[in-house]
């Protein structure tokens, strides 16, 4: 176990210049073209550490990128490239290393990940039974990659998600994700002339909120959050439409289908109103009967590593591995980088921990293509 730890200390230098050049090439979702030019600075890093060439698998007019070794069946590991951040991010938030912390636009979401992706299989001597699929949509729902990544969670024996970490604890599960669109039609009329005959669409929005919200269910880890909400035209017109958003997290595929029956049974509650509801489960959970027998490993491996002990922990975010998991595959999340911030001015990632992250990977890795889960 120590030769895997002594051959990616020993590339820890080249590591760090593979994270900078991924955090070099912007990748907002939305822009198609910097996700084209990041596409291939990943598909360049994958070539070099691997000597293998991707398939470039096109969905929706999007890239992703696929490596396949051998049968390809034992071990998935995930990851993508997409970022929040637009193009011209990197003139106020530069990639740099100071105390200890790297810090960049995407660097802990998830671009560190990646670059400890391809450096934990360069050190392994058979890739027989892995493959890699990295995409440029999560951020945004994965919606052209979803099937590519139930396709590949089907056929293979485990997957494995290099996002980034939780405090340094691995996310052994994730709470499903709903999301919601409330269109409420109602009547105008004129505010101070006739208001009786309009149907105030702001008031069903009201309504619809306090509904909405009660919902939601704290012990069983529900919860239950109208977001964005818009009504009206003028401040002298009773308004005839609303819209509403709605976030829904769930801890079991029970609780999602719990809310989902019930925010579709909610009847309007001003005569005349009308709903449209759009929208329903996206993620399903992936539950820590989804990751016990991997995290159990991770943690041995870790200790036999050298690296002491390692915890896992709950979240409410999702992830791809909500996909992988909801398609069958035993899923253990979060073993990328180590740091915080995502999405947030003060994303960093921890510099001492992309060596023991890394080789955490090649370790699961060359176990999981021998003894499958």
């Amino acid at each position: 176990m120590r030769d895997l730890r002594a051959a990616v200390e020993a590339r820890s230098a080249g590591l760090l210049s593979d994270i900078e050049e991924l955090v070099s090439v912007e990748s907002p979702t939305a822009d198609l073209a910097a996700v084209r030019e990041c596409a291939e600075a990943v598909a360049g890093l994958g070539t070099r550490l691997t000597g293998r060439s991707p398939e470039r698998l096109d969905a929706g007019g999007r890239p992703h990128l696929r490596w396949r070794f051998g049968s390809g069946d034992r071990v998935l590991l995930l990851g993508h490239f997409d970022t929040v951040w637009p193009v011209g991010s990197l003139r106020t938030r530069p990639f740099a290393i100071e105390d200890g912390r790297l810090t960049g636009p995407g660097c802990f979401d998830m671009k560190a990940g990646l670059a400890q992706l391809f450096h934990a299989l360069s050190v392994l001597d058979d890739l027989d039974g892995v493959t890699v699929l990295v995409t440029s949509d999560e951020e945004t729902g994965s919606r052209t990659s979803r099937s590519l990544i139930e396709d590949e969670a089907r056929r293979t024996s485990a997957a494995l998600v290099l996002e980034a970490s939780e405090e340094g604890a691995l996310k052994t599960a994730r709470k499903g994700v709903s999301t919601y669109d409330l269109r409420i039609t109602g009547r105008a009329a004129h505010a101070g002339l006739e208001p009786h005959r309009g149907v105030n669409a702001t008031n069903e929005l009201a309504h619809q909120i306090l509904a909405i919200s009660a919902l939601g269910d704290p012990e069983a880890g529900t919860s239950v959050t109208p977001t964005v909400a818009s009504a009206g035209t003028t401040r002298n017109t009773v308004p005839a439409s609303a819209e509403l958003l709605v976030d829904v997290r769930a801890a079991t595929t029970a609780e999602q289908d719990r809310v989902d029956s019930a925010i579709r049974a909610l009847p309007p509650a001003l005569n005349g109103a009308r709903l449209e509801l759009s929208g329903g489960p996206d993620r399903p959970p992936l539950q820590e009967s989804s990751s016990a027998r991997l995290f159990a490993r991770a943690r041995r491996l870790y200790g036999e590593l050298g690296f002491g002990s390692l915890s896992g922990v709950a979240v409410g975010g999702g992830s791809d591995g909500n996909l992988t998991a909801g398609a069958g595959a035993p899923t253990l999340d979060g073993l990328g980088a180590v740091g915080g911030g995502a999405h947030a001015d003060h994303e960093h990632v921890i510099v001492a921990e992309l060596p023991r992250r890394t080789a955490l990977v090649a370790a699961l890795v060359r176990e999981l293509t021998k003894e499958p889960v």
